[in-house]
């Protein structure tokens, strides 16, 4: 039997109906778990979205992908107890299904920032190497500059800072700073390729440059794409599909 994709038959009102109604659970139960979160966030799945701790913040414009078998975590958890442990993600970021960003101090990440599928940041071992009771002068502040770009599956660890524009290769372990304006991979990641600065960068904010008219243009796009779609193809779709969905 040959593969095939299946289709999205939902009409263009629930559609709709299901968009709104995804805005209004991030607002009433997600927002309220930030210490900030920007305008106009976009959470796909929000329910999947899990946050522990305080002093997690998020800028403007946010794209959260979670899935269903694939959570957003985002921990701050204290080295120890007189301390206080921070996330603080700026504007127009992308965060793809998988992404863990665990601090037990400080992890900065700038604006127009994108991880892929399963990235990991962690600005602590957890455990010292004699002392493994506890977490002790095992944690150091993480910073991504603006612009920084996680290939999928990137472990990032304590005391990293990764320079603006720069992109971390699929796969690679980032143990040691890295540069502005490079491409770095492998394990631990080094330097392969230069980025030239002066070449012009077409960065996530472009996106949201008129705010309004990119919530518009999803709008008309999910009216194009659904509006063909009747409800009786589609709850048969669900309940007795057929090679043709």
């Amino acid at each position: 039997m040959g593969n095939y994709v299946r289709s999205n038959h939902q009409p263009y009102f629930l559609r709709k109906w299901m968009r709104r109604t995804n805005s209004a659970y991030v607002e009433h139960f997600i927002r309220p778990q930030f210490t900030r979160l920007g305008k106009l966030p976009q959470v796909q799945k929000p329910r999947h979205l899990v946050l522990c701790g305080d002093h997690i913040s998020i800028g403007d414009h946010a794209h959260i992908n979670c899935a269903n078998d694939n959570k957003v975590r985002l921990t701050t958890w204290p080295a120890n107890n007189n301390g206080s442990a921070s996330i603080t993600v700026g504007d127009y970021c992308l965060l793809s299904p998988g992404t863990r960003i665990s601090a037990a101090e400080q992890i900065t990440i700038g604006n127009n920032c994108m991880f892929a599928a399963n990235c990991y940041v962690s600005d602590s071992d957890w455990h010292g190497i004699y002392n493994r009771t506890r977490c002790f002068r095992c944690t150091a502040p993480v910073t991504l500059a603006n612009n920084v770009w996680l290939g999928e599956r990137v472990i990032v660890g304590k005391g990293v800072s990764i320079g603006e524009n720069s992109v971390i290769g699929a796969g690679s372990v980032v143990t040691r700073d890295i540069p502005a304006n490079v491409v770095a991979a492998g394990s631990p990641a080094r330097v392969i390729k230069q980025i030239d600065p002066k070449r012009r960068m077409l960065k996530r904010e472009l996106i949201f440059r008129d705010s309004d008219n990119h919530l518009q243009q999803l709008e008309d796009l999910d009216r194009y794409t659904f509006s063909a779609n009747r409800w009786g193809r589609w709850l048969r779709s669900i309940v007795a599909p057929t090679r043709e969905d």
